[in-house]
C-alpha cells in the first residue's frame, strides 16, 4: 500500500473525484442521495474548504484511488443550544470523515483526524466541534477515542449527538507539508 493524505486543491478533476467519493459514501452509510440543505458544502467544496485560509479538506489516497476524506472549517452552524458558545473565529468543525470500507479499522480515520487537528492547531482554533449520529456504527466510540466529549445528545429522529474537544495547543515539530505519508496497522 502506498497511502498518502493530501490537501485538496482547486484542481477541478480532483474535486469532481472527491465529490463522487463523498456522495457514494453518503449513499452507502445513510441510504440517500444528494439533499440540498445537507450537502451544499460538497457542491461548493471550494467555498467551504479550499478558499478560506482557516479551512481545509484532506484526501487519503492508495496510489491514485481515493480511500478517505475529512474536512475542517470554522464553525458556521446556528444550533440554538450553542449560540454564544462556539464561533467561527475560535471553533473549528469536522465534516465529511469517510473511510472506504476496505480500509476501516486500520487506523486511517485516526490519521485523517490527526492531520485535521494539527491543521486546526496551526491556524489557532481553540476547539473542535462535530456532530454525528448514534445510528452510525462505531461513530461515538471512535470520536470518544479521539478525545471528544458529548455535549448534547438530542435523541431526535436522526439520533444526532453533538461533541467537542479542546485543542491542547500541541507543539508541531514536523515541517509544514501538504502531503502526509501514512502507515496503517
Amino acid at each position: 500500500m502506498n497511502i498518502v493524505i493530501k490537501e485538496l486543491t482547486n484542481d477541478k478533476v480532483e474535486i469532481d473525484k472527491v465529490k463522487k467519493f463523498l456522495f457514494r459514501q453518503i449513499k452507502l452509510e445513510f441510504g440517500y442521495d444528494y439533499v440540498p440543505e445537507w450537502h451544499q458544502d460538497i457542491v461548493d467544496i471550494g467555498d467551504y474548504y479550499i478558499n478560506p485560509s482557516k479551512n481545509n479538506f484532506f484526501v487519503a489516497y492508495d496510489n491514485d484511488e481515493i480511500i478517505g476524506t475529512i474536512g475542517i472549517r470554522g464553525y458556521d452552524k446556528d444550533f440554538p443550544e450553542f449560540r454564544g458558545i462556539y464561533c467561527k473565529e475560535n471553533t473549528s468543525s469536522i465534516w465529511r470523515l469517510f473511510v472506504d470500507k476496505r480500509y476501516r479499522r486500520k487506523g486511517l480515520g485516526s490519521k485523517l483526524f490527526g492531520v485535521a487537528e494539527n491543521f486546526a492547531n496551526e491556524v489557532s482554533y481553540k476547539n473542535i466541534y462535530l456532530h454525528t449520529h448514534r445510528t452510525l456504527n462505531g461513530a461515538i466510540d471512535f470520536w470518544t477515542r479521539m478525545g471528544f466529549i458529548i455535549t448534547v445528545d438530542t435523541n431526535d429522529e436522526l439520533a444526532t449527538v453533538h461533541m467537542d474537544k479542546k485543542i491542547n495547543g500541541i507543539e508541531i515539530t514536523s515541517p509544514k507539508t501538504s502531503v502526509y505519508s501514512v502507515d496503517l496497522f
